[in-house]
């Protein structure tokens, strides 16, 4: 095929297509040129990829830790799909469980720079993820409560640094963190997984449930167009975005754990931003505006 064709495939240009041939034939793959019209990349003597030397453990590992880019990279996710066709059939299945089986959210809860190891029973439940076996789970909750229960794995996913497990219960699609699982038994019994799942997606939606739970209380306020970038760095999923007032302001909406909250947050940032509701949060900026006056005059 041509360079020009493996760009495509990869979502490359052309120029890191070439580039990247050029290395591979240099480090030894069997791939070479031809020049002319019937020209292109070749696999020299009609070689064939052939990963037939992986054991099972190892075709796994290998998706997991790739499939955590796929979502971003689609150069990554297009390698992906030639990996699995170049995989021995017994392999493939889980293989894609295990590419499809971790999200990774880079974004924090809160402003907690709180470290945590990988939780105990990380290793046992993305296992029951890719095998798709039910688990019989010991949970503590936040008050110190221990319940047992038996799940459905859907996938995992790494929230900064905690670890969550998505699955499906009896009482519907629960949300664990894997730090509070005190013990984790499969129990041999198929999962029932919807065919129409998608982890990213399920997560998206459960971490926007969370922070709405965590900041129920909304601001309305506008904002010079230059403040807008500055406000998505520090605010991140908590600022919406609305259109353009009449003197070239955005609208934007802005949750938070409460108005007095919201308020002391925004304080610093009175130049170009304007809270215009509600009243209460208003007076809370100028409670703290007056404080400031009175302290540093």
């Amino acid at each position: 095929m041509t360079a020009a064709e493996v760009a495509r495939e990869l979502e490359v240009s052309e120029r890191t297509a070439r580039r990247d041939l050029d290395a591979l034939a240099m480090a030894g793959v069997p791939v070479y040129s031809m020049q002319g019209r019937s020209g292109g990349w070749r696999l020299v003597g009609g070689a064939r990829t052939d990963l037939s030397g992986l054991t099972a453990g190892e075709a796994r590992a290998l998706f997991l830790v790739a499939g955590q880019a796929s979502a971003a990279t689609p150069a990554v996710k297009a390698a992906l799909r030639k990996l699995v066709h170049a995989l021995p059939e017994p392999f493939r299945v889980q293989a894609e469980a295990a590419a499809s089986s971790l999200v990774m959210d880079p974004q924090r809860w809160g402003s907690s720079r709180v470290e945590h190891r990988p939780p105990r029973f990380l290793d046992e439940l993305q296992d029951a993820v890719i095998r798709g076996v039910q688990v019989r789970l010991c949970y503590v909750d936040r008050k110190g409560v221990e319940t047992e229960r038996t799940v459905h794995p859907l996938g995992i996913v790494a929230k900064g640094p905690l670890w969550y497990l998505v699955s499906n219960t009896e009482a519907g699609r629960r949300t664990f963190r894997i730090d509070r699982v005190s013990s984790a038994d499969p129990t041999g019994d198929p999962v029932h997984r919807p065919e129409d799942f998608d982890l990213a997606e399920s997560w998206r939606e459960i971490a926007d449930e969370i922070d709405r739970k965590r900041t129920p209380t909304e601001i309305q306020a506008v904002c010079a167009p230059h403040g807008i970038g500055l406000l998505r760095m520090v605010l991140g999923g908590r600022l919406e975005v609305g259109g353009s007032t009449t003197d070239g302001r955005i609208e934007v909406v802005i949750r938070g754990h409460s108005e007095y909250a919201l308020a002391a947050e925004l304080a610093g940032l009175v130049e170009w931003l304007e809270v215009t509701g509600p009243p209460g949060a208003r007076d809370h900026l100028a409670s703290i505006g007056n404080a400031l006056v009175e302290r540093y005059g």
